[in-house]
């Protein structure tokens, strides 16, 4: 078995035969095939070799996520693929591992993904993020103050100002960007009867905000509504206006809560239309599920990163992390396990070192990464996740880290 660099000359058959398999592309889909050879060459992506032929493909890019105020550097695992014949051999978890050490060496403080479950990535160091709202809404339903101008309507190939778009969108704590175009193009490309509606309102003509849709039921829906862009919120409420109008025949649209948005607030007598809707085609509901994960890669970046008003919190860390069983001995980066003195206030830092007299604190990175995210509060990870600590340091913990209710807003 050998591992190494993706070679689009080489691999990229035995790539796309993987994705078949495991049905992440569909045979015969020129769409598809188009968005598989974006993706595997730009990002950076590295294959397992089993007999002369790539049945293992991991992914990853480069990007940023906003931390408070600060942008810090992510590695983003944007694919992880293992074909038929060579499932429970580890290659998985040794080429995600070394993709994300080869990231850490560039200098990614943070790494996040999305899970197809719950468990298999704790072992590399992930630890799970924030419920995502998903709700299915009848859009007649929708009460907005707003009547909504004519959009313009978007396709696969406005993908480079939809892009920009992302990158300009109103961003609050935890949210990512990816910096390859692949990351909008892609995507665009695999949605079925994938279009968009939106409104180049920049100075020179920019796309301010817009709303990317698929369907299978074009005239009915469900409509999907995979992503939206905004920069104010007159600009979000004049997008779920739109959504109002498209109830004169889409019966159904799901999509994501915005952070820091209600979207029941938005919805006129949302029991009633569940009651209504229950078990039928267009059964109006939501949907919370915690599907992303997230890891720290640099301690020292990402603690300094945390500016929290009111007292200041010293403690000393004893932090684990498993991945260094999944990387070769002579690998550049090795995870984050050690001993630190951590400090937490208006001027944050972790020093490698501990000092005598302060409380600890034992914990996993992934235990450790949601805690400084503000994904849970120590208390609540003493009980359910690999963190521990005296009860005045966990009480200490919940009262100075008070943070956003993280949000990606960005699907991996």
């Amino acid at each position: 078995m050998e591992i190494r660099k993706y070679n689009p000359e080489a691999d990229f058959d035995g790539v796309a035969r993987i994705w078949r398999e495991i049905g992440w592309v569909e045979s015969g889909n020129e769409n598809h095939d188009k968005a598989l050879k974006l993706f595997a060459e730009q990002y950076d992506s590295l294959v397992a070799i089993v007999d002369g032929s790539p049945e293992c493909f991991v992914s990853t890019g480069m990007g940023s996520m906003r931390y408070q105020a600060q942008e810090l550097p992510l590695s983003v695992v944007t694919a992880v693929n293992t074909s038929h014949v060579a499932r429970r051999q580890g290659l998985a978890r040794r080429l995600t591992a070394q993709a994300i050490a080869n990231d850490a060496v560039a200098g990614a403080a943070v790494s996040v993904l999305g899970m197809f479950d719950q468990g298999y990535y704790n072992r590399l160091g992930f630890g799970t993020g924030t419920y995502e709202y998903w709700h299915s809404i009848d859009p007649a339903s929708l009460r907005v103050p707003v009547t909504p101008r004519p959009p313009k309507r978007l396709g696969a190939d406005d993908w480079e100002a939809i892009h920009r778009s992302r990158h300009n969108r109103l961003r609050g704590h935890g949210s990512c960007v990816l910096d390859a175009g692949a990351a909008t193009e892609a995507e665009l490309l695999w949605a079925d009867n994938g279009f968009g509606l939106g409104y180049p309102d920049g100075p020179n003509g920019e796309l301010t905000h817009l709303i990317w849709f698929s369907t299978k039921g074009m005239e009915f829906g469900p409509l999907n509504a995979w992503f939206m862009t905004y920069q104010t919120t007159e600009q979000f409420l004049e997008l779920m206006a739109l959504l109002v109008q498209l109830g004169d025949n889409v019966q159904l649209v799901r999509m994501r809560e915005p952070a820091d948005i209600q979207l029941q607030d938005l919805i006129h007598q949302p029991f009633r239309r569940r009651r209504m809707t229950e078990k039928s085609e267009y059964e109006n509901r939501a949907r919370a599920t915690a599907y992303w994960q997230i890891r720290m890669c640099d301690v020292k970046t990402c603690v300094a990163a945390a500016k929290l008003p009111g007292e200041s919190l010293r403690f000393n860390l004893k932090l684990t992390d498993p991945i260094a069983g999944e990387l070769h001995e002579d690998a550049g980066w090795r995870g984050v396990a050690d001993d630190y003195v951590i400090t937490f206030g208006p001027e944050s830092s972790a020093v490698l070192g501990s000092e005598a007299g302060l409380p600890i604190l034992e914990a996993s990175v992934g235990a450790f990464t949601r805690l400084w995210l503000g994904v849970r509060p120590a208390s609540g990870l003493a009980t359910t996740d690999d963190l521990r600590g005296s009860q005045e340091l966990l009480a200490a913990l919940d009262r100075v880290l008070r943070l956003p209710t993280p949000k990606p807003d960005w699907d991996f």
